[in-house]
């Protein structure tokens, strides 16, 4: 009988704890944000949602699993875009790397490959020379990497991700626009919960807004 309410009392803090991650209806000014001006977004159609991120944050390498799942799950009802944020000299080869993987058509296959380096190998990504080896012991074609580096594409992306930061009024990572227009992030989602959340519940948090954010911007395209 002990036990039989040990379980059932396990079960209903774990309820708990998820009924606490889970905003149900979403409040503007609480768990997500509205810009002033509304963005021009490039999306055909469709809902974009645009990740702010930076490789070197802790907080965006626990939250990209989550957040990749939650893409794939969306498929054809967003346009997904990620904006490596300007973070100082020591992060520039970091986001150049980003954009680099970007114009190879890399991220796919290296964008976690990336997070891993620098937060389970332990590698810091500091320097041009230390990004250029990672990406020789990554198998990366040498030649075609260093084009794509050195490239006028490339410095236009750093210079956009730029404008974009202030655009979006990005002051923290990982933060997400949807629809050129509202804006979340784990911590922003678990704002309004009437207990502390962990970092994980607070990632399950925002992708439940953004599922209310996508919702709510498709019904205003029409």
């Amino acid at each position: 009988m002990r036990l039989i309410r040990t379980l059932l009392c396990a079960a209903a803090i774990g309820l708990s704890a998820a009924v606490a991650a889970s905003p149900a209806e979403p409040k503007n000014g609480v768990e997500y944000l509205t810009l002033p001006e509304a963005q021009n977004t490039d999306a055909a159609g469709k809902v974009e949602v645009t990740e702010f991120f930076a490789y070197y944050c802790p907080h965006c390498q626990r939250f990209e699993p989550l957040l990749a799942e939650w893409v794939r799950k969306q498929g054809n009802n967003i346009v997904f875009r990620r904006v490596h944020v300007p973070a100082g000299p020591s992060v520039m080869a970091q986001q150049r790397l980003f954009y680099t993987l970007e114009a190879l058509g890399l991220l796919g296959t290296h964008h976690q490959k990336v997070f891993d380096a620098m937060h389970v190998e332990r590698v810091r990504l500091a320097s041009d020379e230390q990004v250029l080896a990672w990406a020789g012991k990554a198998g990366i074609d040498q030649a075609k990497f260093t084009e794509a580096w050195n490239s006028f594409g490339v410095q236009a992306k750093l210079r956009r991700a730029d404008a974009m930061m202030g655009a979006y009024r990005v002051d923290s990572w990982p933060m997400v626009a949807v629809g050129g227009r509202y804006m979340t992030s784990p911590s922003q989602a678990g704002e309004a919960s009437s207990a502390p959340l962990t970092e994980a519940q607070q990632g399950q948090a925002a992708l439940q807004v953004m599922d209310f954010l996508v919702a709510k911007a498709k019904a205003e395209k029409k």
